[in-house]
């Protein structure tokens, strides 16, 4: 059986995606290229007796090394050398598709143009000659409606056509102009017996990027850019043209792509204002364009929380519930000791059960997201919070993952992945930290009602705009420092609206959910366990006198020119480490430990019904949430306020209160996000990140505390 390579590529917003999962749908794998995050989707499937191995590449506008999605692009097909390329091109964009497909033709691999988005282009009365269009080219074009499975099996067709005589499908060589041709022939006979380069390189497009300076190819193959032989090319083209010789090949290749367009595509006159246009005045209006834009991500920060808060705490409910007194009952019927039973229930179960409690939050955010992104107003978003984010030196698209961080910081790292160069990446992923989420919410509750019940308001809304204040400030900060350097342009590119298909939306959701089960998952387990270590070792003693308790004890010293150096507000801040929830409930046990009081436990049936109940009331909740108010809901401590709260008083001032507040707020979220920082960007930013929000929250807190005394609070 007869094997081929296949890569996919194709401009952002062309339907690559959907024409992916069209044509391998079933067989679809999903992962991340080596050494980076950017994800890779492969695929192996047969037509007929022809073994197909598919490759999805990112989503580039060109084959230039700016963005990392173009150097693995460029890289995969350079030097993988596929046996076949498919070019998907958004019909409806003609012309600036295919400029990318002129440069996918310099690397003389087969081409399969699949014109995409094929209805939409007949909608708008486009008439796109496809023969006219291959005997341009030199390649197959296929006519394509991903989103209807149209036109996916003539391309399967032509993949087959193509692996049966690859040599008649070899794409038309385009030219270029007399003398770029005669510079690029200079360098093509000075290159020619070089047969290390030849063999990994395709000769014609080694020339152009030697021609037009290309840094990343000079540093791969230990050329100068002052070689005899460049040089002279170089002369030849400079006799004729004052312009740089990137730009004019740039000019060329547009020329091309405009030329191919005039020659195949005929627009019928009298062209009528369609659907996405008149969406777009009012949308991108510059009045109302930012405050649409607010609300539409305000409805998706409501919807996601308040739909999926009834069912974290139904599974939150179910975990420390039902399956911790289950897991107690096995182990005790296996007569296993207590600190077995302990670390089972206490570390193991509860550990995983903090990145269960997040799984639909997680998933809606995300479905939320791509439904966003799907539809096309995404890039709407980015267009009108673009001069804005300038300020900080990120563009628009940045403020999208930001404003998640008020909902849940994770999803915000995740949500990064919209951005097109890792700088940006990172810059927004280090300042979400200060958006507060609403796992800081029960520790904002608790003190309020202890200290600031008449101002509470005021004391809450002061918090979320000093983290917004703070994530400007640092943003600036980094900017200007380990992450100081040019920002690329950004192409804001708007494509038609669409309804996105509920499979696309479910494939999407669930790849971004998976791997934030897979990777935070196994993080928090083991570090769960730790945690269990360090507060019941040595076993039985208090909590003060546990490993926890010493560590808060060496630490709370630190804390002191802020207000709350006790080794209880400490080892509350420790422990907040994993989860910000952790934070009361830590105190609770200091402040206000409960007795042993023994409870009736419940019958087996029993439990299997309060589950059932359980989720039929997490239902009807969730409904409730969303229809009922559309104020920000509050979340509920479970812990009895009224004790715990007259215990605080008499530790901390409302001052300190306030400090402590501020360093709740400013430090690291959790340890999902620390690992999901890892994961996405390395050991590296979550360090530099680390370092950031130990010393920020510090000093920050430190003005508001020693400020505070001086002005006589």
């Amino acid at each position: 059986m007869k094997t081929i390579k296949v890569a996919v590529a194709g401009n952002p917003n062309s339907g690559k995606s959907t024409l992916i999962n069209a044509i391998a749908g079933t067989h679809l794998y999903v992962g991340n290229w080596p050494g980076v995050t950017v994800e890779k989707k492969t695929a192996t499937f047969k037509i007929d007796d022809l073994e197909v191995n598919l490759v999805d590449l990112p989503g580039t506008y060109s084959l230039s090394p700016y963005t990392q999605e173009e150097v693995i692009a460029r890289d995969f097909l350079v030097k993988e050398r596929p046996d076949v390329i498919v070019d998907v091109v958004d019909s409806t964009n003609l012309e600036r598709n295919l400029y990318f497909t002129v440069q996918l033709l310099e690397l003389g691999i087969p081409v399969v143009v699949a014109l995409n988005i094929y209805d939409e282009a007949k909608k708008k009365g486009y008439e796109i000659n496809t023969n006219a269009m291959e005997q341009l080219l030199g390649i197959k074009v296929v006519p394509t409606v991903a989103t209807k499975k149209e036109g996916v099996n003539e391309l399967l067709q032509a993949l087959k056509e193509i692996a049966a005589a690859p040599d008649k499908f070899k794409p038309a060589k385009l030219n270029y102009g007399e003398e770029v041709e005669n510079s690029l022939k200079i360098i093509e006979e000075a290159i020619q017996s070089r047969k290390e380069l030849t063999d990994t390189y395709p000769i014609r497009w080694l020339s152009l990027k030697l021609l037009e300076g290309d840094e990343r190819i000079f540093k791969e193959i230990g050329f100068r850019a002052d070689e005899e032989f460049l040089q002279r090319a170089k002369s030849h083209f400079l006799e004729f043209h004052e312009q740089d010789i990137e730009s004019m090949l740039t000019e060329i290749r547009y020329g091309i792509a405009h030329g191919v367009t005039e020659k195949v595509l005929k627009k019928k006159n009298g062209r009528r204002v369609d659907i996405t246009e008149r969406i777009d005045k009012v949308v991108l209006n510059r009045y109302i364009g930012i405050p649409i834009f607010l609300a539409v991500m305000w409805f998706v920060f409501k919807f996601a929380f308040d739909f999926s808060s009834p069912f974290c705490d139904w599974i939150d409910g179910l975990i420390s519930g039902p399956i911790t007194h289950w897991a107690k009952l096995g182990l005790n019927a296996l007569n296993s000791p207590e600190w077995l039973v302990s670390l089972v229930t206490e570390g193991v179960i509860a550990g995983v059960g903090a990145v269960l409690v997040f799984v639909p939050l997680i998933g809606i955010v995300m479905f939320l997201m791509t439904l966003l992104e799907g539809s096309g107003y995404m890039a709407r978003a980015a267009f009108v919070m673009d001069k804005l984010m300038h300020s900080i030196g990120l563009h628009g698209k940045s403020f999208i993952p930001l404003i998640l961080g008020f909902g849940c910081n994770v999803p915000s790292i995740y949500a990064t992945r919209v951005l097109e160069t890792q700088r940006d990446r990172k810059l927004t992923a280090m300042i979400c930290p200060p958006f507060s989420c609403s796992a800081r919410l029960p520790v904002y509750v608790l003190f309020i009602g202890a200290f600031f019940t008449a101002n509470g308001a005021t004391v809450l809304w002061s918090l979320y705009i000093l983290g917004v204040v703070i994530a400007i400030v640092t943003g600036f900060l980094l900017k200007n420092t380990i992450l100081k350097g040019p920002i690329p342009p950004f192409i804001m590119e708007l494509p038609p609206y669409r309804i996105p298909t509920l499979r696309d939306l479910k494939i999407h959701t669930w790849q971004k959910l998976r791997h934030f089960l897979i990777k935070a998952g196994t993080f928090i387990f083991a570090s769960s366990i730790v945690f269990w270590f360090l507060l019941n070792t040595p076993y039985g003693v208090e909590k003060e006198k546990s490993y926890l308790g010493k560590i808060g004890k060496a630490v709370s010293p630190v804390f002191e020119p802020l207000g709350f150096g006790n080794w209880q507000a400490t080892s509350a801040l420790i422990t907040g480490v994993i989860a910000k929830e952790v934070v009361v409930s830590t105190m609770a046990q200091i402040y206000a430990p409960e007795s042993e009081e023994k409870k009736e436990e419940p019958t087996f049936s029993e439990e299997i019904r309060d589950i059932f109940i359980g989720f039929i009331s997490a239902v009807e909740d969730a409904f409730y949430n969303v229809f009922s108010s559309f104020g920000i809901k509050s979340w509920e401590t479970e812990e009895q306020p009224g004790k715990l709260q007259e215990k605080l008083q008499t530790v901390f001032s409302p001052l300190s209160a306030y400090a402590f507040l501020v360093f709740v707020l400013l430090y690291l979220p959790c340890l999902t996000f620390a690992f999901t920082l890892r994961a996405e960007f390395g050991w590296k930013t979550l360090g530099q990140t680390l370092v950031i929000y130990l010393i920020l929250p510090w000093i920050t807190a430190f003005i508001v505390y020693q400020g505070g005394k001086l002005l006589g609070f």
